[in-house]
């Protein structure tokens, strides 16, 4: 049985392994050089041991170095820069003893250090610390611009979530205002029977919204079983005068969307197409595929944009803005939201967005 490709840690994601191969690698490469190097302008076999020492040196004064730049890299850059030279030009100094008396004593016996000899070995290995110093720094500067670029999106990520959740609840005492309002009068009329059938589905709506997550998307299908739901309390208020049409294409029925984006257009045609006339109004709900997108459109038989006072300039605020804001947050620029101005009579919104069936990631 395949189990699949193993998936790979990135190599940064253990510093202290990183660490330990880049500095074994990088001074088993320099002393391969320099030997190869020493050999191709004839030097002798020889040559291998101060090589050796010399690489040695270098190693384990890095391996000092790193430690005093693991506690300096956190502080302020005049005494970061200040402090990591100094321990630069110490450790090359060092460098440059134990190389040039390493060279004499296998090279030129019985001879003292001398000034020329340890100059150039100073300005070789100085370089040589500054390159490694540049690439120690440059990597842990990199990680930790990684590290907080990451910790960015995570709160990035935290504050849409907390967005998304703020504009979901904003919904629910809306409607349980209204709702509740209606029980109070059918049990002030004796009508026990409808306002137990009332609280009954009242509970299972209410069920619904609190199993699902408050940033969770769900398909097409369920959002209209959720608004049927819905409408099956509205209309123990309003009986016949609510009469409501739905229009699912089966190409659309996975797609995914906010949990209840589209309660709060229904919930206004309620309030300024049903409630202010007398025989009530017709609400519509379509959703279909056109080419590529998915286009829903929420009509009424209402008063409309034409009526004395327009229900956009009465709305309080919370059904269309709440939408806008939440279509923003779920897909960005790649959706439209708009109230058809065409609309001679009754209410019309088109909303469009991306065909998406996949679960949007999580955030971390």
């Amino acid at each position: 049985m395949s189990l699949g490709p193993l998936r790979r840690k990135p190599f940064f994601a253990d510093k202290d392994r990183a660490f330990w191969v880049l500095q074994t690698a990088g001074w088993g490469a320099y002393f391969v050089l320099r030997t190869l190097s020493g050999f191709a302008n004839g030097v002798d076999l020889l040559f291998i041991v101060p090589m050796a020492i010399s690489t040695a040196t270098g190693y384990s004064l890095t391996l000092l170095m790193a430690a005093a730049y693991r506690r300096l890299i956190d502080q302020r850059p005049i005494i970061t820069w200040t402090l990591s030279i100094t321990v630069l030009m110490i450790a090359a100094v060092a460098y440059a003893m134990i190389e040039t008396q390493a060279f004499i004593t296998f090279y030129r016996p019985g001879e003292r250090m001398n000034a020329p000899l340890f100059f150039g070995a100073f300005l070789l290995d100085s370089m040589l610390l500054l390159g490694w110093s540049a690439l120690y720094y440059g990597i842990n500067f990199y990680l930790m611009l990684e590290k907080q670029a990451d910790q960015l999106l995570h709160l990035e990520n935290q504050a849409s979530s907390a967005q998304l959740a703020m504009l979901r609840y904003q919904l629910n005492p809306h409607f349980l205002f209204n709702t509740l309002n209606s029980i109070s009068t059918l049990v002030l009329l004796k009508q026990t029977e409808r306002a137990n059938a009332m609280l009954s589905r009242l509970s299972s709506f209410l069920r619904y919204t609190l199993v699902n997550e408050p940033t969770a998307q769900v398909t097409l299908a369920q959002e209209f079983e959720t608004l049927k739901l819905y409408l099956e309390i509205e209309k123990m208020r309003f009986e016949d005068r609510l009469r409501t049409e739905f229009t699912l294409d089966l190409a659309v029925t996975a797609v995914r969307l906010p949990s209840l984006l589209l309660q709060p257009l229904v919930e206004n045609a309620i309030k300024y197409a049903v409630t202010p006339q007398e025989e009530g109004a017709d609400i519509t709900v379509d959703a279909r595929l056109v080419g590529n997108r998915v286009q829903i459109t929420v009509t009424d038989t209402g008063p409309g944009l034409n009526a004395p006072t327009p229900r956009s300039i009465e709305s309080t605020g919370v059904g269309l803005a709440n939408i806008r804001d939440r279509l923003q947050q779920a897909f960005g620029d790649d959706h439209s939201f708009e109230i058809l101005p065409d609309t001679s009579e009754g209410f019309c919104v088109r909303i469009n967005i991306p065909f998406q069936t996949e679960p949007q990631r999580e955030a971390a």
